[in-house]
């Protein structure tokens, strides 16, 4: 349950609430699927500016920030929107668009009715989100992240350690000065030879490609608990730890269900679940196509899912689907594109949000396959097991 806090200092204040803070407060309305339907989801919906209404009144409920004489004229009107609570509720709206957190858009780019009105949320909302999921998940751990991606090996031409090594072909010309004179003072510079040259050896930080793999499946919201919301808030707090702290590396987002499709960062924080199926193989081979145009040290999948294969896209298009059991046929083809990724060195690890025997052992093979690793957790600290492994992960990875 999220925590409530109540903002005594606002209450019959509104007008004092600054976009930041009123975005703290709709965060979870904003990734979550409290603006779709979790039982007849519509992957292609897109939130509605009735809907942020709605959102921020909740949330101005929930905290007590609504003097009581507002509300009890707000629940004897006909229409609270015009009330005087939900005049300010409009006021704060139109001040998330005025400082750019929103974008008012209509369908087709028209004026349109105002109930056809929907938003975008823009690029200073999703760095605030990423930023925001990232302070929380990595507080939780009582310390930040590191700023590198250190490594076990040496190379030279990066950051100075101090040590010397001779010189060996392939080695960037970061030449100790002193101690290759010191090698030829006696034999004169005509007589100098390549094992004479020394070098400064320096930390190597390598640079990585990752993709995350989100399971939207109908799965990830059903039995009373939402699991889609939390993979999102991870997927924008690695998003910003990447922009922020790793600029070298870069991250791409997929989304599978019955197929796959790569979701830009700007769209992902409003992405619903749907459709219902499970097609691990189509998001791994769409994962693999992004990954072979990265010329990077290490390439990486970040898979976070509730549930066992149960799909797959045929040779002539068609999604062939079994829900029941793991099917052998998508749990070979599934396989394959494993073996395709280890072939092609890229390490899967899997973030399993359930424990069920079968998806245990299928999630072990996938990690042995691809010398990954496997992690069994919960929606509550998937986050913390996500970014600490990122950030660790290099080190183990690079030759």
């Amino acid at each position: 349950m999220a925590r409530i806090t109540r903002y005594s200092k606002f209450e019959g204040e509104l007008d004092q609430l600054d976009s930041s803070e009123l975005m703290q407060m709709i965060q979870e309305a904003l990734l979550g699927q409290g603006m779709n339907d979790p039982y007849d989801p519509d992957p292609n919906a897109r939130p509605s500016m009735d809907d942020l209404f709605d959102a921020i009144l909740e949330a101005l409920a929930e905290r007590g920030m609504i003097p009581e004489d507002q509300l009890l004229e707000a629940m004897q009107a006909e229409d609270i929107r015009e009330t005087g609570l939900g005049q300010q509720i409009q006021q704060l709206m139109d001040r998330l668009q005025q400082d750019g957190f929103i974008r008012k858009e209509f369908e087709g780019g028209g004026a349109g009715e105002p109930g056809d009105a929907k938003f975008q949320l823009t690029d200073k909302s999703i760095d605030f989100l990423g930023y925001k999921s990232l302070r929380d998940l990595m507080g939780g751990l009582g310390r930040s992240s590191a700023g590198a991606h250190d490594t076990r090996e040496y190379a030279s031409g990066v950051e100075m350690t101090g040590e010397l090594k001779a010189y060996e072909f392939g080695d960037t010309m970061n030449l100790d000065t002193t101690a290759t004179l010191g090698n030829v003072m006696g034999k004169g510079f005509e007589n100098l030879e390549e094992s004479d040259l020394v070098i400064r050896q320096a930390e190597y930080n390598s640079s990585a490609a990752t993709v995350v793999l989100l399971d939207c499946s109908h799965s990830m919201i059903l039995y009373g608990e939402d699991r889609f919301t939390p993979a999102k808030q991870v997927a924008l707090a690695l998003a910003h730890l990447i922009r922020t702290q790793y600029p070298g590396d870069t991250v791409k987002f997929v989304l599978f269900h019955d197929s796959a499709e790569e979701v830009p960062v700007s769209k992902l924080a409003q992405a619903q679940i749907g459709p219902y199926h499970t097609n691990t193989a189509g998001g791994l081979r769409l994962a693999q196509q992004l990954l072979k145009r990265e010329n990077k040290d290490m390439k990486q999948i970040v898979m976070i899912t509730d549930g066992k294969p149960s799909a797959l896209t045929l040779p002539d298009g068609r999604i062939y689907k079994n829900a029941y059991g793991l099917d052998p046929y998508v749990l070979g083809a599934t396989l394959r594109e494993v073996a395709s990724c280890r072939r092609s060195g890229i390490q899967v690890n899997t973030f399993m949000l359930a424990r069920d025997p079968e998806l245990v052992g299928f999630v072990r093979r996938v990690s042995e396959m691809t010398r990954g690793k496997a992690y069994f957790t919960t929606p509550q600290n998937i986050g913390q097991y996500v970014l600490m492994d990122f950030v660790t992960n290099k080190t183990k990875l690079v030759n």
